[in-house]
């Protein structure tokens, strides 16, 4: 007989302990590489070792190395936690390890898959008959929506370029904001597009697309692609959607919104208005482990011209089991072929909260966010952006040197994580509210700890 009750059993006893202490924890790693190594490593194992006892062996050896990032204090990068219906429904999908590629495989998964599809499709306000597709995050995401826009730019042009490749083709122009993110670029690169296509469209003070730029960028009868973004990375800012959208196609190009962490706040009536036509573009690239707060990894692509995403995805062969009835095959909308079962996680997370729960994780973070400026600009801290999602930019004494000192110092401290950045050319700690149990406490305590932070570097 198995033994599954001995390792189990023991994971089970770290994760509980791990997450009943989490609000407690110092919000950082505590062990260096070397000590990491020290624990973990050593020659490989000739002999084999009883699976509970590797359990506890790994549990301790990680312990002081974990980033805490499912904390309500750690605001680095645009990290989410985990509910505990998507954490338990992620357990699950490890259980039963399903290939989440074919129907055939799996009817299951890929049934759970396209409810959550319809869900999310209507929480953002987008056309029914958009499609999803679950990748690992949204550099996946941009890459899958990027491709439909490649196939269906070149289809206009009389290009296969699924059979012909790009070699030959008429040439692709994007345009994509000057503070776009570095995803859109590596996108391009595996597209076989290369970074040279890209023409930057002028933004504002706060990083938003210029639609006046954009329209005078845009010509008639070319293969184009426009990339919009929704949540800038430093500011939060978002373009405007309605008139990219408006522009673009009335030059005929494709507009791909990259919206990592923004689209959630479709999901908001108070956040909404700021998304004004973002049901209007072609493509959108998202994230659910963000402001859902499901494990990671997972990464949402939606396109409102299925026929131009099933041409760039989908893939034949004599050995698989393509469903007669026109079940889903996931393989049709994503780049992977064997993978993950991420849909079980989507779905308990939406059932858990449904929309009036995910609005208030998305307004309550924001509600967070103007509180950290807020307060910390009350304490004559520089606040650099205006703060229209959960995005913080904050600077210290107008001074580089002190400003990246003050985010080492903080991160050192342990109350919080805040991660650094650079923006316009100055060092800022960029705050990013994220998770779904961060309350007023949390940061009250943070910004507490900031100050005592910035008074030992004698500001």
């Amino acid at each position: 007989m198995t033994d599954w009750e001995g390792p189990l059993g023991e994971a089970y006893e770290r994760a509980q302990e791990y997450l009943i202490t989490l609000p407690e924890r110092p919000v950082g790693p505590r062990a260096t590489a070397a000590e990491l190594y020290d624990a973990l490593g050593g020659a490989l194992p000739e002999q084999s070792t009883d699976p509970q006892e590797v359990i506890a062996h790994l549990a301790k050896g990680v312990e002081e190395g974990l980033l805490p990032s499912g904390s309500g204090r750690f605001f680095g990068f645009v990290f989410g936690g985990a509910t505990p219906a998507a954490l338990a429904a992620d357990w699950l999908t490890t259980v039963w390890d399903q290939n989440a590629g074919l129907y055939a495989a799996s009817p299951a998964a890929a049934v759970v898959e396209e409810v959550a599809a319809r869900w999310l499709v209507e929480l953002f306000g987008l056309p029914a008959h958009t499609s999803v597709g679950f990748v690992t995050g949204a550099q996946m995401a941009n890459f899958t929506g990027l491709a439909a826009a490649r196939h269906a730019v070149l289809q206009s042009r009389g290009w296969d370029v699924e059979r012909d490749g790009l070699i030959g083709a008429p040439p692709i122009r994007v345009l994509a904001g000057a503070e776009r993110h570095d995803t859109v670029d590596r996108a391009l690169r595996f597209l076989g597009l290369g970074t040279s296509c890209i023409e930057p469209i002028e933004v504002d003070g706060q990083g938003r697309m210029r639609a006046d730029a954009l329209a005078a960028a845009l010509q008639d009868n070319e293969s184009t692609i426009v990339c919009a973004q929704v949540g800038n990375v430093n500011t939060g800012a978002i373009d405007p959607i309605g008139e990219i959208c408006e522009a673009a196609h009335k030059a005929g190009a494709w507009v791909h919104v990259d919206a990592a962490f923004g689209l959630w706040a479709a999901v908001s009536p108070t956040l909404q208005p700021h998304l004004h036509g973002i049901e209007k573009a072609d493509s959108w690239a998202t994230d659910a482990h963000k402001w859902l707060n499901v494990p990671y990894d997972s990464g949402l692509v939606l396109c409102a011209q299925p026929q131009a995403h099933r041409a760039a995805m989908s893939v034949r062969a004599s050995y698989l089991i393509h469903d007669e009835n026109g079940e889903r095959d996931s393989l049709e909308f994503n780049p992977e072929f064997s993978r993950r079962a991420r849909g079980f996680a989507v779905y308990a997370a939406i059932r858990a909260l449904g929309r009036e729960g995910i609005a208030e994780i998305v307004d309550r973070c924001h509600a967070m966010a103007r509180r950290f400026a807020d307060t910390l600009e009350a304490h004559g801290v520089a606040v650099l952006n205006d703060v229209v999602l959960n995005q913080v930019l904050v600077r210290f004494g107008d001074d580089d040197e002190l400003t990246r000192r003050v985010v080492s110092e903080v991160q050192q401290e342990g109350t919080c994580w805040m991660s650094g950045t650079t923006w316009h050319g100055k060092a800022a700690m960029r705050i990013s509210v994220s998770n779904w149990t961060t309350n007023e406490d949390d940061v009250d305590k943070s910004v507490a700890a900031i100050l005592r932070c910035l008074a030992r570097e004698g500001l």
